[in-house]
């Protein structure tokens, strides 16, 4: 997939830099054979890589995200999506086009060197954004060296649009809205016990039938001595070896409030994600909510449930297996 991605960026610069320099097709009956062809279809060419990995990133950062958090960056990258496909591209200008392959190609820098160093940290996003930089600032300079005289427009129609998406990149890094690729939540849950068996984790819980869509006792009934487990998967590449951290908090008058924050290394490579939990034993009734986050504080998902103080009484427990 790496490497179907590289191939499509290649291919969008190439026809962007050589619509860059022939903005307007040549007359129909000057050209014959593949070039009349290529002519004919080179927005609709752009059209569809440009769509092809607005559609991959869309679904990695997706995927990678509390959709609490990073709704306003998926809505950014969703709205780009809907107008390469819908809107009137051939009215939007080489900038517009430009603007979209710069989103492509920091996304995939995103989303490829924190593979490269199997972990992510604010220092490996600003080195993706740099490496992101490269192919748009050597294309500037070539064009620069090639045609002196049209670096002016190359200055307005390339750069200032590859500026305008790296401060959004940066900005929501920031505002810590833009997920963490290339990690993702896919099983988050709350529960009784959790015990390792062999290569599977036993988890223990009192979920009623009809609460299907959760993971586990969201709203857990607390006996005396109950101690309480979340317990989730993170998928990551296999050269991953990182630390995540989980942040409990619990609702007061004044909002959520930090109980207590527990880390877990993590390490890639398992088809399903690498399994981990942690565990409270003292945890008063109210409100909770567990947030599981890189270590330079951006999120990677989150579960909410309840703690119920319950008499002590014999009791029943489902096991799900992960």
């Amino acid at each position: 997939m790496i490497a179907q991605q590289a191939v499509y960026l290649a291919l969008v610069t190439a026809v962007l830099t050589q619509m860059f320099f022939v903005p307007e097709a040549p007359a129909a009956e000057t050209l014959r054979g593949i070039k009349r062809w290529y002519y004919r279809q080179r927005v609709a060419i752009l059209s569809f890589f440009l769509g092809t990995l607005l559609n991959v990133y869309t679904v990695f950062f997706f995927k990678s995200s509390s959709l609490l958090v990073s709704f306003s960056f998926m809505l950014v990258l969703i709205a780009l999506l809907v107008l390469n496909e819908f809107g009137p591209l051939k009215r939007l200008g080489v900038a517009f086009r430009f603007a979209l392959l710069s989103v492509c190609g920091l996304s995939f820098c995103a989303t490829v060197v924190p593979m490269v160093f199997g972990r992510v940290s604010m220092m490996i996003f600003l080195l993706s954004m740099a490496a992101g930089c490269v192919p748009m600032l050597a294309l500037a300079a070539w064009i620069r060296r090639r045609a002196p005289e049209r670096y002016p427009a190359a200055r307005q129609q390339m750069l200032v649009p590859f500026g305008l998406m790296l401060i959004m990149f940066l900005g929501a890094y920031l505002l810590r809205v833009i997920p963490p690729v290339p990690l993702s939540i896919p099983f988050i849950g709350v529960y009784h016990s959790v015990e390792r068996s062999r290569d599977a984790y036993q988890l223990s819980h009192e979920r009623p039938a009809w609460a299907f869509w959760r993971n586990g006792d969201q709203k857990f009934r607390a006996q005396p001595g109950d101690r309480l487990f979340v317990f989730f998967r993170i998928f990551s590449p296999a050269s991953f070896a990182d630390e995540v951290s989980l942040h409990w908090f619990r609702r007061e008058e004044r909002g959520w409030a930090l109980q207590d924050t527990i880390p877990i290394k993590i390490v890639g490579g398992r088809a399903e994600g690498f399994r981990g939990y942690g565990v409270k034993s003292k945890y008063p009734p109210g409100e909770w909510k567990v947030q599981v986050e890189t270590m330079d504080g951006r999120e990677i998902g989150r579960v909410y449930f309840d703690v119920e103080p319950a008499p002590t009484s014999a009791r029943t427990f489902k096991v799900d297996v992960q």
